[in-house]
């Protein structure tokens, strides 16, 4: 084993700042080191940084690596920030190992097809015209695209999946926005996380009693999911089906208006996968035993934050990937991850994107961003990059 980092660079946890690009500079200055960065942990400790394309898929198929923040060493941002464990959150399926994770999804699969995918297209469809229509109502001529559009598609297409009455989008959103911000207050972030908990154990003892033809019903009848977990599988799905979605819709929008000349090309949603890797800050990983990653000795019980935007903008694998090109072939992005635990709803956020876009660019051909870009509210302070609001108009 090497240990070719015996002082390794140790960075902030936050590298993105207003004013700076993203991905964060510093991303390729570690990608040329020999060995790996750090990073310290805004809860106390430190982890280690995984930031080249090599490195990141190699460590999400390696057994030797758990998912479980349970574990030794586990990063966790905050006493409450974070992947939570089995036992705060069962059925939180992505902060599993086998053989529960592979439970876990087994009971999801079914849901996330391409044949399901392809027949709720249709929904997503009318979805999307439904949110056009309310933004060009009365003759409206402006509209913040984030709140009126990227977080009302996709929370509206998981409430539907999952059962989930339209009418509590609302507070869905709210929750998930405390949930997923660093700077929220641990009181208040537990706060959320009992009340979209308690919210989901109501209806599925609705749908225990009333099974309609939703996922949730589905769950409950499949008896592949305990009663303890089918609460946390379904708030997984809830936060993790729009607030991702909505975080890709509103920055691919951005690109596009920028870049007109590629609206309607079949190829720009994996290329805005790649290029804005929203996900930047979710996979942590923890060690059980020592191993050497990148040349790097990486020991037993320490921790790693795997950096997508840094594996997505590695200029070995992405030529010139710091620009928006869908003509490159994005295969191979790890915008969902990559091996058993790749995101299971990728290709609905396929869906979703492909369908916001012709749509949008369609209805309403003369968008355009109505403030410099170099003053749009991004996420820093979020485990997801993304915009807290994207004002526009026609």
């Amino acid at each position: 084993m090497s240990t070719v980092e015996t002082n390794p660079p140790v960075a902030p946890y936050f590298m993105r700042q207003p004013g700076k690009p993203f991905p964060p500079p510093e991303y390729a200055d570690f990608r040329k080191l020999n060995g790996l960065a750090q990073v310290a942990l805004p809860s106390g400790g430190r982890a280690w940084l995984i930031t080249r394309h090599e490195d990141v898929r190699a460590v999400l198929t390696d057994p030797r690596i758990s998912s479980d923040p349970s574990r030794e060493g586990f990063p966790r941002p905050t006493a409450t920030a974070g992947v939570p464990t089995p036992h705060e959150v069962p059925g939180w399926f992505v902060g599993s190992d086998a053989p529960d994770h592979t439970r876990l999804r087994k009971a999801l699969i079914s849901e996330f097809t391409i044949r399901r995918m392809k027949a709720i297209q249709g929904t997503v469809e009318e979805i999307v015209d439904g949110c056009i229509d309310r933004m060009l109502a009365d003759g409206k001529r402006e509209a913040d695209l984030v709140n009126d559009f990227a977080l009302a598609v996709p929370s509206l297409v998981i409430a539907t999946m999952l059962g989930v009455p339209p009418a509590d989008r609302k507070f869905f959103e709210a929750q998930s926005k405390v949930l997923v911000t660093i700077s929220s207050e641990d009181e208040k972030r537990a706060d959320a996380s009992r009340q979209v908990h308690r919210y989901l154990n109501r209806l599925i003892a609705l749908r225990r009693k009333r099974p309609a033809d939703d996922m949730i019903s589905r769950l409950v009848a499949s008896g592949q999911v305990t009663d303890r977990e089918i609460p946390g599988v379904a708030m997984l799905l809830l936060i993790a089906g729009h607030e991702t979605t909505a975080n890709n819709i509103s920055l691919g929008a951005v690109t596009l208006m920028q870049n007109p000349q590629w609206i309607g090309d079949p190829r720009i949603v994996e290329e805005l996968l790649r290029y804005h890797s929203v996900a930047d800050l979710v996979l942590m990983r923890a060690v059980l035993e020592d191993i050497e990653i990148g040349g790097q000795l990486v020991r037993k019980g320490e921790g790693l934050v795997l950096l997508v935007a840094g594996a997505n903008h590695d200029d070995a694998v992405f030529e010139r990937a710091g620009e928006f090109d869908p003509s490159r072939s994005a295969q191979g992005h790890v915008a969902f991850g990559y091996g058993v635990h790749q995101c299971l709803g990728q290709n609905l956020v396929r869906i979703e994107m492909e369908v916001a876009y012709r749509k949008l660019f369609e209805r309403i051909p003369t968008l355009e961003v109505a403030a410099p870009i170099a003053t749009l509210p991004y996420k820093y302070d979020g485990v997801l990059f993304g915009l807290h609001n994207l004002p526009v108009r026609w």
